[in-house]
């Protein structure tokens, strides 16, 4: 009875001057993420506190930005459409993309930046009639009787 065995697999490769397996690159990587996060979370704070400003107004921007600012706020109750970055001036996208770096380890939700924040978030979608899509399809599902 012959046995079979499956083909070898490629090791990664290497540089051949790197003594560096890749987990110590990956480990490598992660202290050097560690260490830019007080500067990252210095830039998203700055930038957040712009944006929360911006989203104040009553322009098309600011309803996009308010967008944006309410999907890190609650993503699942106010979904944000990523198109919609198309529509901002570039310091805006910036800002934005300064809270999404933020935000991707946050130290506290984006809210809990401001005094009585989470008021202040649900206040900014009923002023820009930002629809809160969680609460919507349970009322839907109440009214289907499921």
């Amino acid at each position: 009875m012959r046995h079979s065995f499956p083909p070898p697999q490629d090791a990664p490769v290497v540089a051949e001057n790197s003594s560096q397996t890749p987990f110590t690159q990956r480990l490598l990587e992660i202290r050097k993420r560690q260490a830019s996060r007080p500067a990252i979370e210095a830039a998203g704070r700055q930038a957040l506190h712009r944006l929360f400003t911006v989203a104040q107004g009553d322009t098309g921007q600011s309803r996009r930005v308010a967008a944006f600012l309410l999907g890190c706020y609650n993503g699942d109750r106010f979904p944000f459409d990523l198109t919609d970055f198309r529509s901002l001036d570039f310091e805006l996208f910036d800002d934005c993309m300064a809270v999404l770096a933020m935000d991707a380890q946050p130290r506290q939700e984006v809210h809990l930046y401001f005094e009585n924040g989470g008021q202040r978030f649900e206040e900014m979608a009923k002023r820009h009639a930002i629809p809160d899509i969680w609460r919507m399809n349970q009322e839907l599902r109440q009214l289907k009787g499921e």
